[in-house]
């Protein structure tokens, strides 16, 4: 079985859109994708320097975007027949793959994520926060060691990853006294995303998804609440919602993976990230990271040997 996987905020890049400009109709799909987040796409995935695109409400709805113009170019209209695989998003992925699923249009989906990267933005700036990425130790350790400091296990990544949200001094606490065994390494984030400190945001997600009627997904879509397989389009949203201050349990949609019998893993572009965690989480898995249009071709290829 095949899955369609769309990573988080932090794997993007300076100019990792610039090789799909030259595939015939991206730029036209993009330039829609920029009317609906009210940003010039193009130029923020060409010429922007990492800085620019680090910023949250840069960030969300140029991911999503890049996304969805990579599936585009493999299967074509995504309005047209179901996607042939069980679909997941890390994070801010999770609207790439709303639109993937049919839950969303895909310009409803780059409208609502940028709402949301507009709105967790200014929550960030409300208090200095942050995240930290807390790489191996024991798991008992290290949640109690979150727990000592008031910190927040915002990503459950699997393969012993995770991810401490919290307050700047929270987080100086932790590197000050670390859980023995465990490397630490900031994230470049503007705030503690999936904690409490994003109350704010989840608000004002809920009031831009209010008057969307989405509709039940045509193909496997998980969530990343609790890793469970979503059948109804008005639940997923509701857990697009929920998950704006909910830690991101990718741990759980990996074992949902191996559960479902998923021996490949299709990473959309900013690809990398979800295709190495699948590599320590998910052995015996075979993992293609679609970086450029050429990677989208061999991919394309991949998906009409499968699906015969």
């Amino acid at each position: 079985m095949l899955a369609i996987v769309a990573p988080g905020q932090g794997a993007q890049t300076p100019g990792f859109l610039t090789p799909w400009l030259e595939v015939p109709g991206v730029r036209r799909r993009l330039a829609a994708y920029s009317e609906s987040a009210g940003l010039d796409l193009i130029t923020l995935g060409t010429d922007a320097d990492a800085e620019t695109i680090r910023d949250t409400a840069v960030a969300q709805p140029l991911l999503t975007a890049a996304a969805l113009v990579a599936a585009e170019v493999i299967f074509g209209d995504l309005a047209g027949p179901a996607i042939p695989a069980v679909v997941a998003g890390h994070s801010v992925g999770e609207f790439a793959a709303a639109a993937l699923a049919g839950v969303l249009r895909p310009e409803e989906a780059v409208a609502l994520v940028a709402e949301r990267g507009r709105a967790m933005a200014e929550a960030s700036a409300v208090t200095p926060t942050g995240m930290l990425a807390v790489l191996g130790g024991d798991p008992d350790e290290v949640a109690a060691a979150l727990e000592r400091h008031g910190l927040v296990a915002a990503n459950h990544n699997g393969a012993g990853q995770v991810i401490a949200g919290g307050t700047t001094g929270q987080l100086d606490a932790l590197r000050a006294a670390p859980p023995a065994g465990a490397r630490l390494r900031p994230l470049a984030v503007a705030g503690a995303f999936h904690t409490p400190h994003m109350a704010p945001a989840a608000e004002r997600l809920a009031a831009a998804a209010r008057d969307l009627r989405p509709e039940d997904p045509r193909t496997p879509l998980l969530s990343n609440h609790d890793g469970t397989l979503v059948t109804s389009g008005a639940e997923y949203l509701r857990r697009l919602v929920v998950q704006v201050t909910s830690p991101v349990r990718w741990d759980a949609c990996q074992d949902t993976l191996a559960g479902l019998g998923v021996t490949t893993l299709v990473e959309l572009p900013p690809a990398g990230t979800l295709v190495n965690l699948a590599r320590r989480a998910l052995p015996g898995t075979t993992g293609h990271a679609v970086k450029t249009p050429a990677d989208a071709g061999a991919v394309r290829e991949l998906f009409a040997v499968e699906t015969v």
